[in-house]
């Protein structure tokens, strides 16, 4: 089994990064997400160990004493982390697995892995974005305009990704994320460990 690839997928929120990913993990056998460790509490709705792995905060500095985290950061007071022996697990069994980090993390994560393909997903304009963090009725006036604040500051970092996508219609988006995922598999590297058997039996005569 060929190894897998490690994504890195980043948008600042509101722009439908999480329901592209997860959209696209429910097409994609090959797909899986990481669940981050973080410190934050618990949305209703969510389950510990699938949407997250929810800790205190002395759990989580006892683990980045460990060396746990393949990357960790800070996001409206509260912590997120990426477990590194759980990814390496998941690559090593051949899935595809996707970080949703923001560009912090993504910058730590390409620091200690040689081999990632990073993704930013674009809103279409500010009002959009805007719209969509209110429609979740989640949060405040003064919440939603931290988060704007945070959101022109995550997007300044747009050009330091391999794939841009916009989020203006979600089914062309998300059919341009599965493209990046189908070509990247098809990559001259990952198909000759598939199939090296057959190459050996094709070639064969040639040697």
């Amino acid at each position: 089994m060929s190894d897998g690839s490690l994504y890195i997928v980043s948008a600042p929120s509101g722009a439908g990064k999480t329901s592209l990913v997860n959209r696209l993990v429910e097409m994609d056998g090959q797909v899986a997400v990481s669940v981050s460790h973080t410190t934050r509490a618990m949305r209703p709705g969510e389950k510990d160990g699938m949407n997250y792995h929810f800790v205190d905060h002395a759990t989580f500095e006892e683990m980045i004493g460990q060396g746990d985290f393949l990357e960790h950061a800070e996001v409206f007071d509260n912590f997120y982390g990426t477990s590194s022996r759980h990814i390496r697990q998941q690559l090593a069994e051949g899935l595809d697995i996707i970080l949703e980090i923001d560009w912090q993390g993504a910058r730590q994560i390409r620091r200690q892995v040689g081999h990632t393909v990073s993704i930013f997903i674009l809103p279409p304009s500010r009002d959009s974005l805007r719209q969509r963090l209110t429609d979740r009725g989640q949060d405040g006036e003064d919440i939603i305009n931290r988060r704007m604040r945070d959101a022109v500051s995550e997007l300044s970092h747009f050009d330091e990704y391999d794939y841009l996508i916009v989020n203006d219609d979600f089914d062309t988006a998300l059919q341009e994320l599965a493209a990046i995922f189908k070509v990247r598999r098809l990559q001259l590297s990952r198909q000759r460990k598939r199939y090296a058997p057959m190459i050996e039996e094709l070639l064969q005569d040639l040697r």
